[in-house]
């Protein structure tokens, strides 16, 4: 990726809570998220987890280091054994991705596709069930 499709570089320190830091990641040497990129990514945050109560972190967010320890061109078991083992205070050095062209998408993007999606089925759905409303009509005017 270009550097102008990138956003700026943020330290956040999250503090493990019971469900640990309230993220998952994606991605590594060994499975790369991102064609041509060993970068360890934010993949989702948890609900009330320890990342959405900091409110910085963001899906589709690329983790570049870890209490100071570069996640550059690392197996993912690796990726995830640092962050197990980070301790209770956690420093992450974050790169942001841009809203539209992040590696997962921006949630707007994710959610326009689901609402394209929907103003099809739907309406297909709906004339559905008005023909067969209309053709029990038809059959019980028989009788």
């Amino acid at each position: 990726m270009s550097a102008g499709s990138r956003a700026a570089v943020e330290e956040i320190e999250l503090t493990r809570g019971p469900s640990g830091l309230g993220f998952n990641i994606v991605g590594g040497r060994d499975q790369q998220y991102v064609s041509h990129d060993c970068g360890i990514y934010v993949s989702s945050i948890k609900e009330n987890g320890a990342a959405a109560v900091d409110g910085r972190l963001q899906e589709g967010d690329r983790i570049l280091e870890v209490n100071g320890v570069k996640l550059e061109n690392l197996l993912h078991s690796k990726a995830v054994d640092l962050f197990r083992n980070a301790g209770e205070h956690v420093a992450l050095k974050v790169q942001h991705q841009n809203s539209q062209n992040g590696p997962l998408g921006s949630r707007s993007d994710r959610d326009s596709e689901g609402t394209s999606l929907a103003m099809i089925v739907v309406p297909v759905i709906l004339a559905g069930v008005a023909i067969f409303a209309f053709y029990l009509r038809q059959r019980m005017s028989r009788y």
